[in-house]
């Protein structure tokens, strides 16, 4: 019996994440997920402003993806028009992207994963954690803090 191939299978898990997290609908390539000099190519090119509107309809939080622009929700629509968007806008946006992805994955479920955003947090100082996600420091946070989840050492 032949055996898979450990990328093979990373690869499937990754498609399987990316699917339960629900951003595939998200027209970037899905190695921006795990491949750092994928996601940092996506981000200097820029994507495109459509790629805003397929976020929010794909996980929702739009008052998160305005912070993340610096604008309000009812501004957003500005960015859908967009040819393409600054470098530091793309990368704040696969980086939220793959923090959906890893909190998808970490709770093996959606629904699981978009809880656990959307509630207080005490070892985040009762913060939720999606309403960390708009900075940089804020998402390595929530980032850390999954991390520990899939390995059962968050409290």
């Amino acid at each position: 019996m032949k055996q898979d191939n450990p990328s093979r299978q990373f690869r499937e898990s990754l498609a399987e994440a990316v699917r339960m997290a629900g951003v595939e609908g998200v027209e970037i390539s899905s190695a921006v997920y795990d491949d750092r000099s994928a996601f940092v190519e996506a981000s200097r090119r820029g994507l495109p402003g459509a790629a805003v509107k397929q976020a929010v309809n794909a996980v929702g939080h739009r008052e998160l993806f305005a912070r993340l622009l610096g604008t309000t929700a009812g501004n957003l629509s500005r960015f859908y028009r967009r040819r393409v968007l600054a470098p530091l806008q793309s990368e704040a946006l696969l980086d939220v992207l793959r923090l959906f992805v890893l909190a998808a994955s970490a709770f093996d479920s959606r629904e699981r994963g978009d809880q656990w955003l959307v509630t207080e947090v005490p070892a985040m100082g009762g913060k939720r954690p999606v309403d960390l996600c708009d900075t940089f420091e804020g998402r390595a946070l929530v980032r850390e803090a999954l991390h520990k989840i899939e390995y059962g050492e968050f409290p």
